[in-house]
């Protein structure tokens, strides 16, 4: 399967700063919820293989090694939120609870 976000595949994306590389998946993760909540479980699996695709593309980013175990789980969890019987009982605001610290840090840190 060829990554959807192609140019970022290409190396763009060990450019960017954990925090902007975990704001990106929180943004598409946010996208899977909202589809969701609108009944659109088609376009609510897209985003979130988005998601998992950004995620894996973290987690091969060699200096985001010592994050890995964190990395891992939040996959996990993620696709069993979304893909599986949700065994971890996590819920939509909690991944937004996860995910908008990074979305805040990038952003202070980008200066806007």
């Amino acid at each position: 399967m060829s990554p959807v976000h192609r140019e970022l595949a290409a190396g763009r994306w060990r450019e960017l700063t954990f925090l902007e590389q975990m704001a990106n998946v929180g943004s598409e993760v946010e996208r899977a919820i909202r589809w969701k909540e609108k009944g659109r479980t088609e376009v609510c699996m897209r985003a979130l293989e988005r998601a998992l695709e950004l995620l894996d593309m973290t987690v091969d980013d060699r200096k985001n090694r010592s994050r890995l175990k964190e990395l891992m789980r939040v996959r996990e969890a993620l696709a069993d939120h979304f893909f599986f019987d949700n065994e971890y009982a996590s819920t939509d605001l909690s991944w937004q609870r996860y995910f908008h610290p990074f979305a805040w840090g990038a952003r202070a840190a980008a200066g806007r």
